[in-house]
């Protein structure tokens, strides 16, 4: 299984959830230039990561190439002890990041697709940042008394924690959120996330 990645993506998450797996797997690392290049834009024409080639299969999307890493290796757990109840558990909240906390950065990051006006680009940034706010105050709930946000460590973890570092580049205001903190803190004492960062030079 080969995985392509750009450093600090959301495809770093898939990273870590292959790593966690402890089986074998590549990774391409790739920048703005090579994703547009032939090579992989014949990968995925759409010139985004990640993208998964396990022999002839081609599998594109973050949320599908964590439920197939999942799938693959389920000795790993990444998907809850196997019962439909943990499952649907870690589906809904690596649905969580996926639908509702990564696409909420999208103002911050490009508000020129929002709004044409740039005299409003700081108040579709404000906006985002009070969403995303939000958000972040609901997962600090859900971790009040857990240590991982589906109750087990699952693929929902990685994503999550790859958002928070996109929060504290974007200033995004995480003060008092102290479940948060503590779960950033886990994350980056484990094993697994420290060779993933090591290997994309994110440390």
């Amino acid at each position: 299984m080969k995985l392509y990645s750009k450093p600090g993506a959301c495809s770093t998450a898939d990273h870590i959830a292959l790593q966690w797996t402890g089986q074998p797997y590549e990774v391409e690392l790739l920048d703005k230039d090579t994703l547009k290049a032939p090579a992989f834009l014949a990968i995925n024409p759409a010139g985004a990561v990640p993208a998964i080639v396990d022999g002839s299969f081609v599998l594109t999307q973050n949320s599908a190439i964590m439920g197939y890493i999942a799938d693959s290796y389920p000795q790993a757990g990444l998907a809850g002890d196997g019962s439909p109840q943990q499952r649907a558990e870690a589906n809904r909240w690596l649905a969580f990041v996926n639908s509702d906390v990564h696409p909420a950065f999208s103002p911050l990051f490009g508000p020129g697709k929002f709004i044409g006006d740039e005299a409003q680009y700081d108040a579709v940034r404000d906006a985002a940042r009070k969403r995303l706010r939000g958000l972040f105050e609901t997962a600090n709930r859900q971790l009040a008394d857990k240590p991982w946000l589906a109750g087990f460590r699952s693929y929902a973890d990685p994503y999550f924690y790859i958002t928070l570092r996109w929060a504290a580049a974007a200033k995004i205001d995480l003060s008092g959120l102290d479940n948060l903190a503590a779960f950033k803190t886990r994350m980056e004492a484990d094993a697994g996330v420290k060779a993933v960062l090591q290997a994309e030079g994110l440390q």
